[in-house]
């Protein structure tokens, strides 16, 4: 397994690239910023699609391109996968066609025919003409061609972006069990949040095109300065494991960051992991816990930091609040940030500050599944 260190400066037009950034030997990489970021110019760089006028790109042991030393191997000899917004397959050729000529082009074989099929639940379209699949059905097929290329890199480009909701719906699945199949790194890109948030394993966050911060998706999505540039769309992702149902109720509970979660009934077994997205929105704040409500969902937490992000609003970051040990220490916060979005006249009538021990209390928690 080899991971991916790059180093790109670039000059397009007006648009400058500034970038550094390692992708981790196996699992997922996303990108996330907003159009003209730079993404699709950083996958095209590391495709050797595009040279790059200062910096490297290196696989494991092998440079790709050294801007010093005038290095530059070209697309073919580089190993990688590349899946494209659209997928461009092949017209004249059914499925099997399209998954033989990748197939009989890879250099070796990292993964196998049977496998990949598996993966991307292909065998009953195997005999189907291209034209006659739906579009998340073609993307499958794209994923699957680029995979059987035996990349030593898969690199996805919006993969999702022209899909609707039904076809997004069923083609996230697919790539969500990927990592766990693959023993190479992904670098996938995307300007949505809920997606890299379900899929990533890593993020890089990518604003003008230079790096704003990467590292676990919880950490990333849960700074301030993250949420400050989503404001209205401020949100915590979160991975939590499900721990029991209750029939009666139809909810099933999660074990979360911050404790105890309760959701609607998940189709779900005890001890399956989940990822789930919490909207500052959602969440309000009080002093003390409170029994008659109907909000299920409260948290005992303390304020990290809270800052002014427009006039009147407010976005405040709390971590758990871990009970203080038996020997009579001081109690420590832990785990992941969870945002609160409220207003300066709540802020300052309940005098809201860093440090204090309030409670969260959460409207509502969402699955990305």
């Amino acid at each position: 397994m080899s991971e991916l260190h790059a180093r790109l400066r670039t000059v397009r037009g007006r648009f400058a690239l500034d970038v550094s950034f390692v992708c981790p030997a196996r699992g997922l990489t996303g990108v996330f910023g907003p159009s003209g970021a730079g993404k699709t110019t950083i996958l095209r760089c590391i495709a050797g699609l595009e040279r790059i006028d200062d910096g490297y790109v290196r696989c494991g042991d092998d440079v790709w391109q050294d801007a010093h030393s005038s290095l530059f191997v070209p697309a073919h000899r580089r190993g990688t996968g590349y899946v494209f917004q659209e997928a461009d397959l092949f017209s004249h050729l059914s499925v099997r066609g399209n998954l033989e000529f990748a197939a009989k082009r890879a250099p070796e074989r990292r993964v196998a025919w049977d496998d990949v099929v598996e993966w991307l639940g292909l065998t009953r379209l195997l005999r189907r003409d291209t034209q006659r699949l739906s579009g998340g059905e073609r993307q499958r097929v794209a994923v699957a061609r680029a995979l059987l290329s035996s990349p030593r890199l898969l690199l996805m480009d919006e993969p999702l972006s022209s899909l609707d909701e039904v076809n997004r719906a069923e083609i996230l699945p697919y790539l969500q069990s990927l990592p766990s199949h693959l023993a190479v790194p992904i670098l996938y890109v995307s300007h949505s949040l809920a997606e890299v948030g379900r899929l990533a394993d890593h993020l890089i966050w990518l604003v003008d095109g230079r790096v704003r911060a990467a590292g676990p998706p919880a950490a990333v999505i849960g700074q301030l300065d993250f949420a400050e540039w989503r404001r209205e769309d401020a949100s915590v992702v979160v991975d939590a494991r499900v721990e029991e149902h209750d029939d009666e109720g139809h909810l099933t509970r999660l074990d979360g960051p911050w404790g105890a979660v309760w959701v609607r009934r998940q189709q779900r077994s005890p001890g399956e992991r989940v990822r789930v997205l919490i909207r500052a929105s959602d969440v309000s704040i009080s002093l003390a816990p409170e029994p008659e409500t109907t909000i299920m969902n409260q948290f005992r937490v303390r304020i990290v930091e809270t800052r002014d992000v427009a006039p009147g609003e407010v976005m405040v970051s709390m971590v758990r609040c871990e009970p203080a040990p038996f020997d009579g220490g001081t109690a420590v916060d832990a785990g992941p940030a969870l945002l609160a979005r409220i207003t300066w006249r709540s802020r300052e009538r309940l005098r809201l500050e860093s440090g204090r021990e309030v409670f969260a209390r959460v409207k509502s928690v969402a699955l990305l599944e």
